[in-house]
């Protein structure tokens, strides 16, 4: 009972110190809460209002780890934070040796400095699975946080989904190469990773292209390219795709991005003007 007490406790007073403009929400008139109001965690997070009340209340019990990573991403937890909440949650602190889901408060600040730019900007774990993303990445890409998270790894996308992104023959390739050696870099880290093997299996089993690129070998990270992404809302868009490896928590940071003054940028910025638009109204 202790441990339920505590996670209540400790649910409402992160809750408390979060700032609406520290996640991209207008701070809005007439505040009670100091902090984020329960509405606005359940949106971040995901889940529904009713279950961040009884969350609070000491009335759920054994809380899924994924909504517990979800819940420390919206909260801007430490890695010390997130695993004292899995522990008094009653759930088990992720293995050393599993793909880092958490997002470190450093790569949330590197995307926040982004949130009213035209820049597309995201963090995707070791296993290119979509963490975290800024207004125009959703506009550009769809809302991620209505998608699986089989749906937001960028691997399975590729290879056996769609993808609304075209790069020339031979960026293609190089690519198509690039992916497969980020994961396959990323099974030598964390080989005791069961979502990872299953990723793996599905792909090999889903998609030719991608087996025939495993069994070569292939070894290697993602580099920078030039893409063009389709939109139903804008058209196309040209942007330039800068990939930073190795970030906190093994992650990688994508930023996409548009020559200044070109056409390209000014879709941009309206798809970021869309973004925050549907961010908003989620939120109400």
């Amino acid at each position: 009972m202790e441990g339920v007490d505590e996670f209540a406790q400790i649910l409402r007073a992160w809750r408390d110190r979060v700032r609406p403009e520290d996640v991209g929400l207008p701070p809005g008139l007439n505040r009670r809460a100091p902090g984020l109001r329960r509405e606005e965690l359940a949106l971040i997070a995901g889940v529904s209002v009713d279950y961040v009340v009884r969350l609070e209340q000491g009335r759920a019990r054994h809380p899924s780890a994924q909504l517990l990573t979800s819940l420390a991403r919206a909260l801007r937890l430490t890695d010390f934070e997130r695993d004292h909440l899995f522990r008094v949650a009653g759930a088990g602190v992720p293995p050393a040796g599993h793909v880092p889901r958490h997002v470190t408060p450093a790569a949330q600040r590197m995307v926040d400095r982004f949130h009213n730019a035209p820049v597309a900007v995201a963090v995707h774990t070791a296993i290119y699975e979509l963490v975290l993303w800024n207004p125009v990445w959703a506009a550009l890409f769809g809302d991620p946080s209505s998608q699986t998270r089989l749906e937001r790894n960028v691997a399975w996308r590729y290879f056996a989904g769609s993808i609304p992104v075209t790069h020339t023959p031979e960026d293609d390739e190089i690519y198509a190469r690039d992916l497969v050696g980020h994961l396959r870099s990323a099974a030598g880290r964390y080989p005791d990773d069961p979502d990872l093997r299953q990723l793996i299996d599905r792909l090999l089993a889903a998609s030719p292209g991608f087996a025939r690129r495993w069994k070569a070998g292939t070894v290697g990270e993602l580099r920078s390219s030039t893409k063009t992404v389709h939109t139903a809302l804008v058209g196309d868009v040209v942007v330039d795709c800068d990939t930073f490896t190795g970030g906190p928590g093994d992650q990688t940071i994508v930023v996409m991005s548009a020559a200044p003054g070109s056409e390209d940028e000014q879709k941009l910025d309206l798809l970021r003007v869309i973004g925050l638009q549907q961010l908003q109204s989620r939120s109400r």
